[in-house]
């Protein structure tokens, strides 16, 4: 007997498929009820005659039998079954884990890498390899895949959801999916394959991989310790980014099921309740082979599938190595309508207008720009550490190239940040910033609390913080990405309060696993972390899993630990300031701010406080941020003082602008917007911002004044 499944488990499914007996088989085999049983429990083998006999029996030809890498054809067809409508006449508009994310290829590509990361075979060191192929169909390319989903058994169904697409949400995206499909004769396959994975692994039904997949909702089986899925949504892009409702499903498997590994497939559709003769219909429906084991044979179960079927259904993979290949029917980007696209013409090449939601090229692009942005640090090696991950975007349209597989280099999306990871792997990092291109490393505490809202603090652990030069390709310069085990970006944040003229820099926060696997507490700080994330997994902050396993306040250990690391940060970038040095002279000339203060002329020789520091610079909303040092003369006491900005003007009087926030910092306090100082201080600082709304002209475009007023009023 040649390779493939064991003959015993084979022959027992071709039985259950075909709803034959072992005696019937005997009957048509000429052997004994006996010999069949012997066969299937492994006891004995068939001779080659006797084989020939299988073979016709069960309908197919002598090298299924041999090979046994596929099932017959003989009994129930694949075939789509559609879960009836429910008994109590309840009704589902749609799936609505599917409304958690947008149909958006860069959320997809971001939840669908995250999956792939987290279920990365790690025994072996090698990084999962995952390619997204955009396939656009037309003519006879289309009309062929519609035949092998078996489209004239699913119209009747997508023709109940377009008449009540006015009345449902999801009923108007397939409505618009069908239109395009038939009145622009074209189709737009997304198809998402990983290797290296461990593949839906488990059975049909049971509790496993593929049943969490394709059976459930709500359910997160992952496999890795810094996994980074933990609502079991993350799933739902891919039916939210198909038109159609519909995902085919191809997988090997790194665990065989039935005695198999290759070409296990399933397809799922996620319409919303409908009528088809005079029947109803609840929502889903999987595409396979009726399984015999349930009443009536009206279930569909995965099936192993020959190698035609795969290629007419758009599913080959390019190895037997294990992962799962995910096919998007009916892709569209919603989102990239937002997007300011460069290079995207909104027409197709017959001049057709389009929307620009199926737009392929546009699509190629964003899904790289997604992957660069979201996933450089997991494609990032360096020292003994190697990638996690490696990514690529090709785009097909019939099976001919339009844009070559490109792919994703880190050190091209975001050299900085790549430049930091290595240079901490390499263990090449400074302790301070003195030359271009170096890495300096500081940490961050995370302070854990206890479960259960205990007091006191569990244990602390080193987050680490990495800070460079920033180059033109990093996209916007002074961030701080975060990052934990799967080192994939999980929120990006802006250092704020920076003088203006600081050399732009990118930051790496390294918490969790990511921190080293010898880090204090990782492992607490990755489950604590990995608690704080949304379904979208975008932030660290409140969440409802992080206040019932720890407390309504835990959240607030992050934010103490976002705080730290600016302040690392600016330590880091912003140099000492030295008296009369060039750096302040040029910010003086730049925004014409006065280093001595203006006060009105008093009756007597009153020592008053004076600036004697300024630095300044364009907030994220358009407001000037402020810090200042004042100068506090040797005098017992020291009279109140108002910070008033103005803003330059050529003539006429300066227009004043408000503040929208004024924050004591040191040797001071703010009480109604009027400084009081501290006795005996001799130097005070406080911060603050300007009310954006106060402002008359575009804050770039204008110079700024601050002047000290002696008392409370804030009149010239």
């Amino acid at each position: 007997m040649d390779t493939g499944e064991d003959f015993g488990p084979w022959l027992a499914r071709q039985l259950k498929l075909a709803r034959m007996t072992q005696t019937q088989l005997a009957d048509a085999a000429d052997v004994t009820r006996a010999a069949v049983s012997a066969w299937i429990t492994g006891r004995a083998t068939p001779r080659s005659e006797t084989i020939e006999r299988v073979a016709l029996a069960l309908g197919t030809d002598l090298a299924t039998v041999h090979t046994r890498t596929t099932d017959t054809q003989a009994g129930l067809p694949v075939t789509w079954y559609h879960r009836p409508g429910y008994h109590d006449g309840g009704r589902d508009g749609g799936n609505a884990a599917a409304f958690a994310f947008d149909a958006d290829v860069q959320v997809l590509a971001r939840e669908t890498c995250q999956n792939s990361l987290d279920e990365r075979l790690a025994a072996n060191g090698r990084p999962v390899r995952v390619r997204y192929t955009l396939h656009e169909l037309t003519g006879e390319a289309l009309d062929a895949f519609r035949k092998a989903i078996l489209w004239d058994d699913l119209h009747p169904h997508y023709r109940a959801v377009s008449q009540a697409a006015s009345h449902q949400k999801v009923g108007r995206v397939v409505d618009a999916g069908v239109r395009d499909m038939f009145e622009k004769g074209r189709l737009v396959l997304l198809r998402v394959d990983d290797y290296n994975a461990s593949g839906l692994t488990g059975d049909d039904y049971g509790d496993g991989k593929f049943a969490a997949v394709v059976r459930r909702q709500l359910e997160s089986l992952k496999s890795g310790r810094g996994a980074g899925g933990s609502y079991g949504l993350g799933k739902a892009t891919l039916w939210a980014t198909s038109a159609l409702g519909m995902v085919l499903i191809n997988s090997t498997l790194s665990v065989p099921h039935e005695g198999r590994t290759e070409r296990r497939l399933i397809g799922r559709l996620e319409l919303p309740w409908r009528s088809v003769d005079g029947r109803g219909y609840a929502g889903p429906a999987w595409l396979g082979r009726p399984d015999p084991d349930t009443e009536g044979a009206d279930v569909a179960r995965s099936w192993w599938a020959d190698d035609k079927t795969v290629e007419s259904l758009h599913l080959t993979r390019d190895s037997d190595e294990p992962g799962t290949s995910f096919l998007i029917v009916g892709a569209h980007d919603v989102a990239s309508l937002d997007q300011s696209t460069s290079g995207a013409s909104g027409d197709d090449e017959d001049g057709a207008a389009d929307d620009g939601t199926r737009d392929i090229r546009a699509m190629h692009r964003r899904l790289v720009e997604a992957l660069g942005r979201d996933f450089w640090a997991a494609m990032t090696g360096g020292g003994s550490r190697l990638p996690l991950l490696e990514t690529s975007v090709r785009t097909l349209r019939n099976g001919e190239i339009v844009l070559a597989e490109e792919k994703v280099d880190p050190g091209l999306t975001q050299p900085s940040r790549t430049r930091a990871l290595r240079a901490f792997y390499d263990g090449t990092t400074v302790d301070r910033l003195t030359e271009a291109g170096q890495v300096a490393l500081r940490t961050a505490s995370l302070r854990l609390p206890h479960l259960g809202g205990r007091p006191g603090t569990h244990g602390t652990h080193q987050a680490v913080l990495l800070v460079t030069d920033a180059e033109d390709a990093d996209g916007a310069p002074n961030e701080v990405h975060y990052l934990r085990g799967n080192r994939m970006t999980i929120k990006r944040a802006r250092v704020g309060d920076l003088p203006l003229g600081v050399t732009a820099f990118q930051a790496v926060l390294l918490a969790g696993h990511a921190a080293g696997e010898s880090a204090p507490f990782a492992e607490e700080a990755e489950e604590f972390l990995r608690a704080a994330e949304p379904p979208e997994h975008d932030r660290w902050g409140q969440t409802e899993e992080l206040t019932l396993r720890w407390s309504h306040s835990a959240h607030r250990r992050i934010s103490t630990l976002t705080t730290e690391v600016n302040t690392g940060v600016r330590n880091l970038v912003v140099k000492p300031k030295r008296s009369g040095s060039q750096e302040s002279a040029k910010l003086r000339k730049a925004l014409t701010v006065p280093r001595k203060s203006a006060a009105p002329k008093r009756g007597s020789a009153q020592a008053l406080p004076e600036l004697d520091g300024l630095d300044a610079s364009i907030g994220a909303d358009g407001e000037w941020r402020i810090t200042a040092e004042v100068k506090l003369p040797r005098v017992d006491e020291l009279p109140a003082m108002t910070p008033v900005v103005l803003l330059d003007v050529r003539s006429g009087s300066r227009p004043k602008l408000d503040w929208a926030e004024l924050v004591a910092v040191d040797g001071c306090e703010i009480e109604d917007g009027v400084l009081r100082f501290t006795p005996r201080a001799r130097r005070a600082v406080f911060r603050g911002a300007t009310d954006v709304a106060s402002h008359p002209v575009r804050t770039a475009l204008t110079r700024l004044v601050l002047e000290l007023r002696a008392g409370k009023g804030s009149e010239a």
